[in-house]
């Protein structure tokens, strides 16, 4: 699978940087002397719409395969195993909300020493989540 994504990778590259050479050396259609006169067309045999050139049709072309490259790069992108070693995957989420302790045991508590917390430490309240995130905008 990773070389059929390089071999891809590598198509749209070479596609994308022919096809901006090929862009930069296109004749414009006001280029022509006659533009600046009111005769934009006055080269061509088949008039404004013209007949498309070697240029036109092989930039049109590799434009199609940049895309088909670019569509199938997302399709296979997609794809990819749930371990793809991105640093984000890394990160534990907590399963229980962040003043709780698993078993029941008060906040401040040490878990295994039932009786040796003290009392403020199991009266103490967990401290409340802000209702939004206007409570975590710093304020000057």
């Amino acid at each position: 699978m990773s070389v059929l994504l390089n071999v891809i990778l590598t198509a749209q590259i070479l596609a994308a940087l022919i096809m901006v050479g090929l862009i930069l050396i296109q004749h414009g259609k006001g280029a022509d002397m006659g533009a600046a006169f009111g005769s934009g067309s006055s080269g061509s045999l088949f008039g404004a719409s013209g007949s498309a050139n070697f240029l036109s049709r092989s930039t049109a072309v590799l434009a199609a395969v940049f895309f088909v490259c670019t569509l199938a790069l997302a399709y296979f992108g997609n794809l990819q195993p749930a371990s793809s070693g991105s640093v984000l995957e890394s990160v534990a989420v907590p399963a229980a909300p962040a003043g709780a302790i698993p078993g029941g045991a008060a906040p401040g508590a040490i878990p295994g020493a039932e009786g040796s917390a003290p009392a403020s430490a199991a009266a103490a309240p967990a401290p409340a989540a802000p209702a939004s995130g206007a409570g975590q905008i710093p304020t000057k």
